[in-house]
């Protein structure tokens, strides 16, 4: 027997080497590595050449057609993204760059403007810098324009069709009418110059010139300044209508605006032909026999009181002396010379005196 203990031989640490992977992979995972640290550096170095070198741009003034719009709170790239939609420019890049160097850039208008595809980005921003560049239809619309004449005016000097002008005057509920107009549209088409943008609707355009009316109608203070006159502000736009027609001239406004409310007060027909022409469908000419005979409600030498509408449109000038007649007790008034100043009387054997004298003078 011996002392030892009778165990398991112990396992000596093995001094094979440790096992390596074939030098064939290691070669290709250290080509692989070598190729996507070549492809960052290239992609780094072209985004250094994309920041610091040309933008790709058109050359020249371009070709063909594009109507471009500029919203309102466009930024250079928003006008940009809309430049490349329609073929302007050829680059965002490259309208900013133009951008930044022009300080003329930053007074650039909203609306809609006529370019040409394939322009170079100074080029467009030159257009677009450009009032005459603007796509506009632009529409004079003078004091004294009945609805009709209005729509036509409309039609002419823009896209909008005449026929879907009449269907939108046809649904006076749908433009903003005050509730003192009782749906009637005549009167309140505003006269003044409108720049009506492309795509502008017919409800649109008529909507925009009723919302000018009631501009004036604040600025002239129309609601009180009827009441203080014992009217309505309908009667006052009425009255207006009849003034804008019957004076060539501002200043004897206030003088027509009299002699309307003085005969008014006696319960006298107003005798004024301008309304009775709008009765027969005309807005000039001469009146015959017959014309005067016809009954209509806008024959004021048969009917006494205002008519039962406008007329025409009045301006500001007129809505003013309606509100604010001449003082005075003049019942007739007649023209005295070819300027178009007018004599005012309360005496009708004066008046008949100058008309006579004014026809034969061939006044009228």
């Amino acid at each position: 027997m011996t002392d030892l203990v009778d165990l398991p031989p112990r396992e000596r640490p093995s001094r094979r080497p440790p096992r390596r992977l074939p030098r064939i992979v290691g070669v290709l995972v250290v080509l692989v590595v070598l190729a996507v640290l070549a492809a960052t550096a290239a992609y780094g170095v072209g985004q250094v050449r994309s920041h610091f070198g040309s933008a790709p741009d058109y050359a020249g003034a371009g070709t063909g057609s594009a109507v471009v719009q500029v919203k309102p709170g466009d930024t250079a790239s928003d006008i940009a993204l809309a430049l490349i939609a329609k073929q302007v420019v050829k680059s965002s890049a490259a309208f900013r760059d133009a951008a930044a160097n022009n300080p003329d850039s930053r007074s650039l208008q909203p609306g809609f403007y006529q370019l040409r595809q394939h322009m170079s980005a100074a080029a467009a921003l030159t257009l677009l810098l450009d009032p005459a560049a603007r796509v506009l239809g632009r529409v004079t619309i003078p004091e004294g324009s009945t609805v009709n004449q209005t729509l036509a005016l409309i039609a002419k000097n823009t896209k909008i069709p005449l026929a879907e002008l009449k269907q939108a005057a046809a649904n006076p509920a749908a433009l903003g009418l005050p509730a003192y107009a009782r749906g009637h549209l005549e009167g309140f088409l505003f006269p003044a110059t409108y720049e009506v943008q492309p795509g502008t609707s017919a409800v649109e355009a008529l909507q925009m010139m009723v919302q000018r009316f009631a501009e004036a109608a604040t600025s002239t203070g129309l609601v009180a300044g009827a009441q203080a006159l014992g009217l309505t502000p309908y009667d006052v736009v009425i009255s207006a209508s009849l003034i804008e027609r019957e004076s060539r001239l501002a200043d004897e406004y206030p003088k027509v605006a009299r002699v309307v409310y003085n005969r008014l007060k006696k319960n006298m027909t107003l005798g004024i032909d301008a309304a009775i022409l709008y009765g027969l469908g005309r807005t000039s000419g001469g009146l015959t026999q017959s014309d005067l005979a016809r009954d209509t409600p806008y024959n004021n030498r048969v009917h006494t009181g205002l008519p039962p509408t406008a007329i025409a449109s009045p301006g500001e000038v007129a809505l003013q002396a309606a509100l604010q007649p001449a003082q005075g007790d003049w019942l007739y008034y007649v023209l005295a010379d070819k300027s178009g100043r007018q004599l005012f009387t309360a005496d009708y054997n004066v008046f008949l005196r100058q008309k006579a004298k004014s026809q034969a003078e061939g006044v009228f």
